[in-house]
């Protein structure tokens, strides 16, 4: 007897396990589904704001995204740990919804918090105080550990809910990453596409934080019981609504300007700002200047003044490049124009105003850009073409030979990799006339020529003949590469016969102050495969600070 009813009893309690969820159970599985897939698509969204947040102040070189992505997979890391821990001590959805709630205010919480220890990386960075600038650099990314720790709680805390209901353990938690990755998706492009280009950085924050609070409110309302059920009091899903109401807005109220304005001088007048899909991009008016600042602010990009044309920057010297060329050289020679890393447009103002309304491509990547030039430095030049295009991509596509390269595309204080390798200027050099001439603008320190000299020895390995000459203004050199063999004296033989004011004055300045010289060496430093241009550029910035600290 005691047999048969134990054996009565098992084949119950296995029909109760194999009875299909009520109604109430499918809409609480797929409720939490849902979060699953939002706090998916805001780990990934945080991630990827976290490194438009840092750019103003740090940049994005390899240096900063290493320090983001790997300090973010190491919060995970823990929160997969401690997810699982908390889950099968405290099995229940009330404390998962409540979890993630915890992580939306946070996450709502980085951009005001961030702001103080962002101002701090500026004054450190302008004093060379590198242990600070690095310190505060930490600073803001221990700001994301927490609500990442949280979110990464959610999928081992989600198997363990779902464990405990249906009992197919491989499959579910297959289901749950799954859900999880698809979400990541979303938050992988919606911010980059959408998001910050329209909205910017801090209301990104907003956006996502406010999505998952309301994900975690409607869970703690409706589902913390282990079952649907209605509030007991309207009055506490309006005092929660109204809390929602009070962060959003309450944050959104306090945003004013990203940064101050990075100009020349006491930094300017701030203009205009925006977070384009590529830059952080001030407009700043500094005297009669207007200026282009992005990212860091450690460049002047682009400069209009309504009452002058020269500049005394590196733009300047673009323009007397051809003159290497075997004498006679005279301006009717040049009479096409590339310009890769237009900007807003300073250099083709210049080649307009001293050779006429001769034919220039000008590449920009940035269209934000783009419409900050002619909004604001007036490049309405009709012989200007625009093309808002990768300017790599760019040449190799185009069929047009140009008796001038000039190639400015910095991303301060970095030149991407990809515009300096070898391969790259063999493409440059294939689009060059018989006379034409490549011109890049490299910067450096008032001691410090490493970067120069080994893009200028690089360019040496595929043209024949390479010159260097200093800018009067900012630390910068240009590099002229010549197609044809040319010698270092032809400059001054052929700049002799100018008379047009505009170039005679820029052959002045750069014989005057340009500290010309040829160079004779070549090595190949940087390639496609292999263009450590960042760690150059890291180890010159480093160098330069401890100079200064001594």
């Amino acid at each position: 007897m005691s047999s048969t009813a134990e054996s009565d009893s098992r084949a119950t309690t296995m029909v109760e396990k194999a009875a299909p969820p009520g109604n109430g159970q499918r809409v609480q599985d797929w409720f939490l589904i849902l979060l699953v897939f939002v706090s998916g698509a805001v780990s990934l969204a945080v991630e990827l704001s976290a490194s438009r947040l840092l750019a103003p102040y740090f940049g994005t070189s390899l240096f900063v995204w290493a320090n983001v992505i790997g300090l973010i997979l190491l919060y995970l890391t823990v929160g997969y740990y401690v997810g699982g821990r908390i889950a099968d001590r405290y099995p229940r959805s009330s404390v998962l919804y409540g979890m993630t709630a915890a992580a939306a205010l946070l996450i709502a919480a980085i951009p005001a918090c961030s702001r103080p220890i962002l101002q701090w990386a500026l004054t450190s960075f302008s004093s060379y105080s590198i242990g600070v600038f690095y310190g505060s650099l930490l600073s803001v990314i221990l700001l994301f550990a927490l609500p990442t720790i949280l979110l990464g709680c959610v999928s081992p805390f989600a198997i363990r809910l779902r464990i405990e209901q249906v009992g197919t353990s491989g499959r579910i938690a297959g289901v749950l990453y799954a859900i999880s990755t698809a979400g990541s998706i979303v938050g992988t492009f919606l911010p980059v596409l959408v998001l910050i280009p329209t909205y910017g950085t801090y209301a990104t924050f907003l956006i996502f934080a406010g999505l998952l609070l309301v994900v975690s409110l409607i869970g703690l309302l409706f589902f913390a019981g282990g079952k649907p059920s209605l509030p007991k009091s309207n009055k506490r899903f309006l005092l929660l609504l109204l809390i929602l109401a009070w962060l959003l807005t309450g944050v959104l109220g306090t945003h004013g300007s990203i940064k101050p304005a990075s100009g020349t001088g006491d930094g300017g007048r701030l203009l205009e700002e925006h977070e384009s899909a590529y830059n952080y991009i001030q407009v700043v008016r500094a005297g009669d200047e207007t200026q282009l600042v992005l990212n860091e602010g450690l460049g002047i990009h682009s400069i209009y003044n309504p009452h002058a044309v020269l500049t005394q920057g590196p733009w300047d010297y673009f323009m007397a490049a051809p003159y290497f060329n075997n004498p006679p050289f005279t301006p009717d020679q040049v009479k096409r124009v590339g310009i890769i890393g237009l900007g807003a447009g300073t250099s083709a103002r210049e080649f307009t105003a001293a050779y006429g309304p001769i034919p220039i491509d000008g590449v920009e990547i940035d269209s934000k850009i783009v419409e900050m030039g002619r909004k604001y430095f007036h490049m309405n030049e009709p012989n200007l073409h625009v093309v808002v295009q990768d300017g790599r991509y760019f040449l190799s596509t185009t069929q047009n030979k140009y008796d001038v390269i000039g190639i400015d595309a910095y991303q301060q204080p970095y030149i991407p990799f990809q515009l300096v390798t070898t391969e790259f200027f063999r493409e440059v050099r294939s689009h060059l006339s018989s006379t034409g001439v490549a011109v890049i603008n490299v910067g450096r320190t008032s001691e410090d020529y490493r970067m120069v000299d080994a893009m200028a020895q690089n360019m040496k390995t595929v043209f024949p003949n390479v010159y260097i000459v200093d800018t009067q203004r900012f630390s910068n050199s240009l590099i002229i590469a010549t197609n044809a063999p040319t010698k270092f004296e032809n400059f001054r033989n052929n700049t002799n016969e100018l008379t047009n004011p505009l170039l005679q004055q820029v052959a002045n300045t750069a014989l005057r102050y340009g500290s010309m010289r040829e160079q004779l060496q070549s090595h190949v430093f940087f390639t496609d495969d292999l263009s450590p241009v960042e760690q150059m550029t890291d180890q010159v910035i480093f160098g330069e600070v401890n100079r200064l600290q001594k």
